[in-house]
């Protein structure tokens, strides 16, 4: 009884703490949550918590308005003695606060070393840096089914992606799991899960790594691991559209269903993105994506992967649905499979954090 009493104890001073921890946090974020300004074009001026820029939309919180957002077109000054990263259409990437001018749509870059007068047009990415680990996470989660009576087919989806961006790097998880259902069983599976991290180099380059699994009963894969090393560059990014390729060298390792001939290969890889962004109404977003997969190593063989997931958004910016559309092709796949593509539509809900 003794030794439960002093558990006790000690667990409510912990909660104690971790409730005091808590409201004291959020007290500093809440005051936290003046500090920044931003001139709208109309003439009016909103005080709160500047979040982030991306795809030519500011997220803003207000207190007693919650979270807001302004196309970059609407924004005439922002004023703020937080850092952050500031991302522009030419590559540069800058480090400091914001300062206003007597000039509307040109804003000041307070750095280490000087002064930098930029156009607010010309920005595509400001994210904060030094605050919380939550606050510079951000994702996107969706969830899709569909059932047909008929052939008694159902198809259950997952997908969503998480970013934790740190100064010139980001690291990233995403997912993707697609179950086909009939009548009672599971007939193919269909799934992703891959661990990567950019580091963002001069001008438009990046560089990236990503650590991948994968299984896709379709095409008889069991299990394929891969090590892959990316360069990547942006060809245009502005504020309503992002391209960009990527090429590097990838190692796989992969377990057909039968569990026999298992092999370690060397591939190439070619991957071309383009994401495009529409915030007059209706809010729009679509995301494309192809990567094509040479092997080096072993026989002769190529894959290739098709992604499409365009959106409509239905509250604010938090809330879309949409459809994903995926093909999958492979020249050489494992001997027990039984075609050599497989592809899927699937309408989803997808909700963005942050």
């Amino acid at each position: 009884m003794a030794i439960k009493s002093i558990f006790m104890k000690r667990f409510e001073v912990i909660f104690l703490s971790c409730l005091f921890a808590f409201f004291f946090v959020n007290a500093i974020e809440v005051k936290a949550q003046k500090t920044d300004t931003i001139y709208h074009t109309n003439g009016n001026i909103l005080t709160g918590d500047f979040k982030k820029l991306n795809y030519g939309l500011v997220t803003y919180s207000m207190k007693g308005m919650g979270t807001i957002s302004l196309e970059t077109p609407e924004v005439a000054n922002i004023k703020s003695i937080k850092q952050f990263e500031v991302k522009l259409q030419n590559g540069m990437l800058y480090f400091g606060s914001f300062d206003t001018t007597g000039i509307e749509g040109k804003v000041k870059i307070i750095l280490k070393n000087g002064v930098e007068l930029i156009r607010i047009a010309d920005i595509v990415e400001v994210y904060p840096i030094k605050r919380s680990f939550w606050l510079r996470t951000t994702g996107d989660f969706s969830l899709g089914f569909n059932f047909s009576k008929g052939s008694d087919i159902a198809t259950l989806v997952s997908s969503g992606n998480l970013t934790y961006r740190k100064r010139k790097s980001s690291f990233m998880l995403n997912w993707n799991n697609n179950n086909t259902f009939q009548a009672d069983s599971l007939s193919s599976t269909n799934l992703a899960l891959g661990l990567g991290v950019q580091r963002t180099l001069k001008n438009y380059w990046s560089l990236g790594s990503i650590v991948g699994a994968s299984q896709n009963s379709q095409l008889g894969v069991k299990l394929r691991l891969d090590l892959t090393v990316i360069g990547i560059r942006d060809i245009v990014y502005n504020n309503w559209n992002r391209y960009f390729v990527a090429a590097g060298a990838s190692v796989q390792r992969e377990t057909p269903f039968d569990d026999l001939n298992e092999t370690t290969d060397l591939a190439g890889i070619v991957t071309t993105v383009w994401k495009v962004y529409k915030y007059t109404a209706p809010k729009i977003w679509v995301d494309a994506d192809l990567s094509f997969i040479p092997y080096i190593t072993g026989d002769w063989r190529y894959r290739a992967d098709f992604n499409l997931n365009p959106r409509v958004g239905l509250y604010g910016n938090d809330l879309q649905v949409g459809f994903q559309f995926y093909y999958s092709f492979d020249s050489r796949p494992p001997s027990n499979a039984s075609t050599k593509y497989d592809w899927g539509i699937n309408f989803q809900l997808t909700y963005s954090l942050h």
